[in-house]
């Protein structure tokens, strides 16, 4: 029987080539990494609105973030001794100090998408033990990573994410490139893993290239190894798990929603995204606008005073299962998902079947 292979970045090395994709505004938090971390993959934090259940979340966000992000780490700690991550997206206000405190507090990886990790806080990077993994949409965009890192910091990432226009979430597509096989995952991926190959040889350090958006099935992590990929990022897959930490309500929306539910909206953050068609969203493409106080602009990219609406509290509300006040973000193939699962049962499954597919 051919096992699947491990996923080294560094010196760590994951059981199993299987990365759960972080999900902020509290869908993936201690509960939901620390279960992958036990399966022998890696887990991740999402760090976007992770402190919305502190008690002064309202007043001074970027210390309820902090806090609750060190109490996350330190909780799935305690859970697992497996590989632990988090997902800090560059757009965020707070990303250096959310980046700083994941770093003091041991985290084994950061992974950094939503914009291009290019200036980073003063950190000497070679003497961090956490690796860093940016998440890219395309082969120019990683180059600018590379040679940005190679020149200023004179390190490069010690793994990358492609992700395919098929994610949930924020997309890093034009919304008509969503839907062109020029931008798929399996064109952009073998740009990727060529591009960087000049800067292994420069640093003599292999950089794992790791496939994401849209992978659902073991068949679909073996087609992507096959073509060059190190492992796979999933998302999607894990929101329908008990350990999954988002309230029942999101989870059912994944399991009642069928293909034609799955839309693209214009997010207040300026990019597309992929979510689940709500009652909340009909209102907002009816022209509903609900009056934003926005009392410290989370993300850079926001302009809160043409915003319909503010999308940290309708994430916020769609993680506590108030999906009339919010909506729940989705990968192209959640209608697919028919039912809630464990962790270890979905792994499983997915191993199963990629010894069928190999």
């Amino acid at each position: 029987m051919n096992k699947i292979p491990t996923l080294k970045i560094g010196e760590l090395e994951a059981k199993i080539p299987i990365i759960q994709g972080g999900m902020s505004v509290g869908i993936s938090l201690s509960g939901l990494a620390s279960a992958v971390a036990n399966e022998g993959g890696i887990g991740v934090i999402g760090a976007a609105g992770i402190g919305m259940f502190e008690a002064d979340f309202d007043t001074n966000e970027k210390e309820a973030n902090k806090r609750a992000l060190k109490k996350e780490i330190r909780k799935a700690r305690k859970m697992t001794k497996g590989i632990i991550g988090v997902n800090i997206m560059v757009a965020l206000s707070d990303f250096n100090e959310l980046l700083i405190t994941a770093i003091q507090e041991g985290i084994d990886i950061v992974f950094m998408g939503a914009g291009l990790p290019l200036n980073l806080p003063k950190l000497s990077l070679e003497k961090i033990k956490t690796k860093f993994a940016p998440i890219v949409s395309s082969a120019r965009a990683a180059k600018t990573i590379f040679n940005y890192w190679s020149k200023h910091y004179n390190h490069i990432p010690d793994a990358l994410v492609v992700e395919g226009p098929l994610a949930g979430g924020h997309l890093g597509f034009k919304k008509e490139q969503i839907n062109d096989p020029k931008y798929s995952l399996e064109k952009i991926l073998p740009e990727v893993i060529s591009t960087i190959k000049p800067f292994e040889q420069k640093f003599r350090k292999q950089i794992p290239v790791i496939a994401a958006g849209g992978i659902y099935t073991g068949k679909d992590i073996y087609k992507f190894i096959k073509m060059g990929a190190s492992g796979v990022q999933m998302a999607t897959r894990f929101v329908a798990t008990h350990e999954c930490d988002a309230d029942i309500k999101f989870k059912e929306a994944y399991i009642k929603c069928k293909k034609e539910d799955l839309i693209i909206i214009d997010s207040p953050v300026g990019l597309p995204g992929r979510a689940i068609k709500s009652e909340f969203l009909e209102k907002v493409s009816n022209g509903f606008k609900k009056p934003i106080k926005c009392l410290w602009k989370c993300l850079k990219t926001c302009d809160f005073r043409k915003a319909p609406y503010c999308i940290a509290h309708a994430l916020t509300n769609a993680k506590k299962g108030i999906l009339s006040e919010g909506f729940a973000f989705a990968g192209a193939n959640a209608y697919r998902i028919e039912k809630i699962t464990s962790v270890k049962e979905l792994i499983e499954s997915l191993l199963k079947e990629y010894q069928e597919a190999f």
